[in-house]
């Protein structure tokens, strides 16, 4: 199994305060993403989110600000997190600021990143006009040939940056290929299957393309340091395959190790533990977590299993990375470990456990709970069993005809409220992929779908046809809106359109 993500990574560096969080996001197109202040020090920890330019997409990760000498041991941990961002990253940004000029920190900023293996590209950021973009000009001074002088606040000069770092990226690896492939059937798919549908087929006619044979099913083992991660794989290969220590962050890298399962193999992935970000400066209390080879494993996994800390209970660090989860559209399966810890247990306490992380994070309602001890081994096996589970459950398809029956019954049970003094009309569904499911909806105007009647829809779903586990998306549509015909070359109109490489899975990640 190749360790290397399917995506590449752009870490965006620099001395405290220049804008780094700005640009990032800006190109990950979420103004909240990260945490902006106009006070140095606010970005305690690595932050990641997911970028697309020109057709490529990319992780991008925000850091701390660089600094020689730090002063205490917690931006000494900041200088770390940097400093490994840099070692991991495909592309460098280094951000400066043309409104206080070129500064020491910036030139020892510069100094670090010349022995980086990745290209790296000087942003001279505040160049919010013509005067400022031409003291960009100072920054050359910096040794590389080229500064791009941007406005992260009001996004001048980010296309021409993006540009050139994304021309800089490693070439595409098959993973990247693959993903996109599916994305591009998933979209053909659901093209083709309202084609029937509006040529006038019943919905139990409509033909439904088969899913590429998978491959071993890979289980990602994530949650925060000291969790039991290492222990549970070394309990589930009986052997010890992982160093396991009572320090938190025993494990760095993200180790991939094959197990004979039932008929087949699964791999399984012990990852380094995700860490809890410091109290920002400005004392607001908020958190963000990060490792860098436990995000990239949870981005190549099929599955996976959350590791939470019986007697600490489900944590904001947990339901953060679940949620990492979620959007990737990962199959996830809550392990609660060190069970044999926990005391004066009834024949209710797992009950209990169980509505208290429904309670904390009910994004996870999909998700199923199992107590284990990785110490005494209670119930590891379990855990893969349930992930096997899951895995099938976000590879599972489900026909049109039956599809539409729960619509409609669902629809007949609450129809959509109105919105505006407009109500909207669902006409049909299809399932345009898997892994994980995504089911496109047909209506009158998509827009006027209010969130919570999406949720009940995917509520009915999960009630009336499982996806236990599985992360669902749903997308609607406009019917009748202009596209072109789909159809084989040289084939009748009803042809399936090429499957267009591995898989039909669709990816959908938001952003």
């Amino acid at each position: 199994m190749n360790a290397r993500a399917s995506l590449p990574l752009v870490a965006i560096v620099g001395r405290p305060n220049v804008g780094k969080s700005t640009l990032f996001n800006r190109v990950v197109g979420d103004s909240r993403a990260a945490i902006v202040e106009d006070r140095a020090r606010t970005t305690r920890d690595r932050i990641y989110g997911e970028g697309e330019w020109n057709g490529r997409r990319f992780l991008v990760v925000d850091t701390g600000g660089l600094e020689a000498a730090p002063g205490d041991a917690i931006e000494e941990k900041v200088q770390e997190q940097a400093r490994l961002a840099i070692a991991e990253a495909d592309a460098i940004v280094l951000v400066v600021d043309a409104t206080t000029g070129l500064t020491p920190a910036d030139a020892e900023a510069a100094e670090l990143l010349r022995r980086a293996s990745a290209p790296v590209f000087v942003a001279v950021n505040k160049a919010d006009n013509a005067r400022r973009e031409l003291d960009a000009a100072e920054f050359w001074a910096l040794g590389w040939e080229q500064t791009w002088p941007v406005s992260a606040s009001h996004g001048r000069g980010v296309a021409d940056l993006l540009d050139e770092v994304v021309l800089a990226l490693p070439p595409e690896t098959e993973a990247e290929q693959a993903r996109r492939a599916r994305e591009a059937a998933t979209d053909r798919e659901a093209d083709f299957i309202a084609d029937e549908l509006a040529a006038g087929l019943e919905p139990d006619e409509v033909d439904v393309a088969e899913d590429a044979a998978p491959g071993p099913v890979t289980i990602a083992l994530v949650g925060r340091p000291n969790v039991g991660k290492s222990s549970l794989l070394n309990a589930l290969l009986g052997e010890e395959r992982a160093i396991v220590s009572a320090i938190p962050g025993t494990t760095r890298d993200a180790i991939d190790t094959r197990l004979a399962f039932g008929q087949g193999e699964v791999v399984l992935v012990d990852t380094a533990g995700i860490r809890r970000r410091g109290k920002v400066a400005a004392g607001t209390g908020a958190e963000r977590y990060s490792t860098l080879r436990a995000l990239r494993a949870i981005d190549r996994a099929d599955v996976t299993v959350l590791v939470v800390d019986a007697v600490e209970g489900l944590t904001a660090q947990d339901a953060h990375v679940a949620g990492y989860t979620v959007d990737a559209g990962k199959g996830l399966v809550v392990a609660v470990n060190k069970w044999d810890l926990v005391e004066d247990k009834t024949d209710r306490t797992f009950d209990q456990y169980v509505g208290w992380i429904r309670r904390d994070a009910p994004f996870l309602d999909f998700a199923p709970v199992v107590s284990i001890s990785a110490k005494t081994g209670q119930r590891v096996e379990r855990v893969l069993e349930m992930a096997v589970d899951v895995w099938g459950e976000r590879r599972k398809r489900i026909g049109t005809g039956e599809l539409n029956r729960v619509l409609a019954d669902a629809t007949a049970r609450q129809a959509p409220p109105a919105v505006k003094s407009r109500r909207p009309k669902l006409f049909y569904a299809t399932q345009a992929g898997i892994e994980p499911p995504t089911f496109i909806f047909f209506a009158n105007d998509a827009e006027l779908v209010h969130f919570s009647y999406r949720r009940y829809l995917e509520n009915r779903i999960r009630d009336v046809l499982g996806f236990h586990g599985a992360p669902i998306r749903l997308v609607f549509r406009n019917r009748g809106a202009e596209r072109p015909r789909r159809g084989r070359a040289g084939t009748r109109s009803r042809g399936r359109p090429a499957a267009g490489g591995p898989g039909r899975a669709g990816s959908a990640r938001r952003r």
